[in-house]
């Protein structure tokens, strides 16, 4: 049943940018669930919190702009630097980090953030506030991509390769250990995990996602500035991977559609006759407050974990209880 669902979701996916006249849900919607997969495994799997994953969005856009407007770096070699550079600023700054725990370490993540925004407010290089015009479109073995089309499929792809790296690497010899991590790190630790090294092995492995949807996203729109990045887009992917399921593969993925189309009917709500110019930012962020709200009452282990659990029990209560020909004898 799981593959038949699995299948018919990649089937959908793949029709729908034939389908769709303007392509911009489709690809933001696909890179959300680029960056939230890869936080939900930090979360889930690892047990840790980060409110800054935008950070390593914002390093991957950066990279292109930079890379390709100022320094004239082809936009192929800057579209595979970014995840790289993803992955390796998080692992820079996550070996401090990732000494911390709990809240601790979700503010920490947010202070990079913040401090990223700032610097892209104020240093030249970046833009100074005003942000980095003029991104040249991405371009394939010669061939510029101009359609919309090809940013879809290729936001696609990389969803599809983020979800098979982290369904192998949950069911690895390593995957065992950060879900021992994320249980309890002394109990971890004395089963020989090592604690700082699973932890940044993660966390880089998300920024490297983080850093990839920043890239395709910078040659999508093609334009960055701070404003590109909100922290409150990093609340966001937190919801997300909170509504879709924490320590699921698939949970970022079912997380960010279910979030995307609720905001898009507030975004509908908000256009009616008679509302406020700011209905919009309002019920946008009382729509995640109430998502987030209403998900840790009563969907605490979010969509897929909380489906998966209904069709266990619902196989084990098809399953007959046999009775041994013994014990009927008496």
């Amino acid at each position: 049943m799981t593959r038949i669902v699995i299948v018919l979701a990649a089937l959908a996916a793949a029709i729908a940018p034939l389908l769709l006249t303007d392509q911009t849900f489709f690809v933001q919607t696909a890179l959300t669930a680029l960056v939230v997969t890869g936080l939900s495994l930090f979360m889930g799997y690892a047990g840790q919190a980060s409110l800054g994953q935008g950070a390593f969005v914002a390093v991957g856009g950066l990279t292109v702009a930079v890379g390709t407007v100022t320094l004239g770096i082809p936009p192929l070699v800057a579209l595979i630097a970014a995840p790289v550079l993803g992955a390796a600023v998080a692992a820079l700054v996550g070996w401090p980090l990732l000494r911390l725990r709990g809240h601790y370490l979700a503010f920490g993540s947010l202070a990079v953030l913040l401090i990223i925004q700032t610097v892209m407010a104020t240093a030249p290089l970046f833009g100074a506030g005003v942000g980095i015009f003029g991104i040249p479109p991405l371009a394939l073995g010669g061939l510029l991509v101009t359609d919309q089309r090809v940013y879809s499929y290729l936001a696609l792809a990389a969803l599809a390769v983020a979800l098979v790296v982290c369904h192998h690497l949950v069911r690895s010899r390593f995957g065992r250990g950060i879900r021992a991590l994320a249980g309890s790190e002394s109990a971890a630790a004395s089963s020989g995990v090592p604690i700082l090294r699973s932890k940044l092995t993660v966390f880089a492995v998300a920024g490297g996602f983080a850093g990839f949807a920043g890239a395709l996203g910078a040659f999508f729109t093609p334009y960055v500035s701070q404003d590109t990045y909100p922290p409150f887009a990093s609340f966001g992917y937190v919801v997300m991977a909170v509504v879709g399921g924490l320590g699921s593969v698939w949970g970022g993925v079912v997380g960010t559609l279910a979030l995307s189309l609720w905001l898009q009917v507030l975004s509908a709500l908000s256009a009616t006759p008679g509302m406020p110019a700011a209905a919009g930012p309002i019920l946008q962020y009382a729509g995640y407050g109430i998502v987030l709200v209403v998900f840790l009452l009563f969907v605490p282990r979010g969509i897929v974990p909380t489906l998966a659990g209904v069709r266990e029990r619902r196989r084990e209560r098809a399953v007959p209880t046999t009775v041994p020909a013994a014990v009927a004898r008496g």
